[in-house]
């Protein structure tokens, strides 16, 4: 293992701390409910979008106090911070109503097409379809749309808490593990497949056609638990008192969302591309909702943090990735996602020199499979959260019972990926 910079420990410190305070923001929502003069200050460290970010902020001002403002200026400019742009944007357009219509549109074909209880049967789709979905539209587009059909469709119905945060772990699995049936969806894939030179054909073989055995039985599974409960729900109100959306909206957000997948790469490309298309919006506003900008600035937010923060930590976790064999890799790739972010951790694996075949797999599958841990484990968690916390008690979601609520699904995904 490396010897540790000054910066290095103190930023291993500030994610240690940044980690548990990801689990504590239920207890600072609930004092801000009991202690009104402080109320804003407890609001905002309740926010869990703000927690990684908050912490960075920190780190950098440490730099500031011990180098000078050169070296913190240096220290940020060295960020890739592509990915956290990349999600603010990809949320912002999936998340609009034409967009959200055409999915919706999807699920109700189908959903009328099977002869099997309407509310069950999309309530199966919404959690299955649109995550395997995010293979083509990259995985934040996809927990934008299933976590926003969700929440109007189901969460708003009034489920049970049991129900609600089953849902939500059942969501971030799925959507962790739903992006691996090709090599640009899924963040930790992304990160490798072109170093190690895993194309769509490999990505299909090796993983997609598990990953999708593992996302329709979590998901049957959940169905069956909460049978009853889905059962005694009206089915969702597929009539809209709304005029019809034109098709060239559709067509046009539709084009929107492909170009910025496809220039997912190059932040100048697709942040011009969401420039004009906010124009669009505001030229056709009326075929629109409010854009979901605060709820993609957050993400933005939390992923930046999490990437400042990140680097600090490849002086211990690149020595641990390089000690493990094969079957080792995969358990302490689930563990150490839940407490880092999956993309970070295959970043770092392909970094290893002389890693065989065998751990490269186990790497990737370990890092997908523990995606649904926690927020911060994978890329899109945070958009599923912002959506989804307001109908939680107190507006907030408790982490520590998405950890447990995850076991479960992370359980069944990870036995297809080893077994099958």
């Amino acid at each position: 293992m490396l010897e540790p910079t000054r910066i290095q420990l103190i930023g291993t410190a500030l994610f240690a701390i940044a980690v548990l305070h990801t689990f504590s923001t239920k207890f600072f929502h609930h004092l801000a409910h009991r202690q009104s003069r402080l109320s804003g200050v407890w609001h905002l460290l309740g926010e869990v979008e703000v927690v990684f970010g908050l912490w960075a902020m920190v780190l950098v001002l440490c730099v500031l106090g011990l180098s000078g403002a050169d070296d913190a200026y240096a220290y940020l400019e060295q960020q890739n911070f592509t990915e956290p742009l990349f999600v603010f944007v990809i949320l912002v357009i999936a998340g609009t109503r034409p967009i959200l219509t055409l999915a919706q549109g999807l699920v109700e074909t189908l959903t009328r097409w099977l002869p099997t209880p309407t509310a069950i049967t999309c309530f199966v789709l919404t959690l299955a379809l649109i995550p395997l979905l995010g293979s083509l539209i990259t995985e934040p587009a996809a927990m934008t749309l299933a976590a926003l059909m969700l929440r109007d469709r189901y969460y708003k119905a009034g489920l049970s808490n049991r129900f609600k945060y089953a849902t939500l772990a059942v969501l971030l699995v799925n959507v962790s593990i739903g992006g691996v049936l090709t090599p640009y969806a899924a963040p930790p894939v992304l990160m490798v497949a072109d170093a190690w030179g895993w194309d769509l054909h490999f990505m299909a073989t090796m993983f997609g056609w598990k990953a999708a055995v593992a996302v329709v039985t979590n998901t049957l599974v959940l169905a069956l638990l909460f049978r009853k409960e889905l059962a005694g729900m009206a089915a969702p109100d597929t009539t809209s008192k709304e005029a019809p959306m034109p098709a060239a909206i559709v067509l046009s957000h539709v084009l929107f969302l492909v170009g910025t997948v496809l220039t997912s790469h190059h932040p100048v490309a697709f942040i011009g591309l969401f420039l004009f298309f906010l124009g669009f919006v505001e030229a056709f506003d009326k075929h629109q909702e409010p854009l979901m900008l605060r709820e993609g600035l957050l993400v933005g937010f939390f992923l930046a943090g999490l990437v400042v923060l990140g680097k600090q930590q490849t002086w211990w976790l690149q020595p641990v990735l390089a000690g493990l064999d094969a079957t080792v890799l995969f358990f302490g790739a689930v563990g150490l996602t839940a407490i880092t972010d999956n993309a970070a951790l295959t970043y770092l694996g392909s970094l290893v020199a002389g890693i065989s075949d065998p751990a490269k797999y186990a790497l990737v599958a370990g890092a997908v499979t523990g995606g649904g841990l926690t927020v911060i484990a994978n890329a899109p968690n945070p958009a599923g959260f912002a959506i989804l916390r307001g109908n939680f008690d107190d507006e907030s979601i408790n982490p520590l019972w998405v950890l447990l609520a995850a076991l479960g699904p992370t359980t069944v995904a990870g036995l297809c990926f080893m077994v099958l």
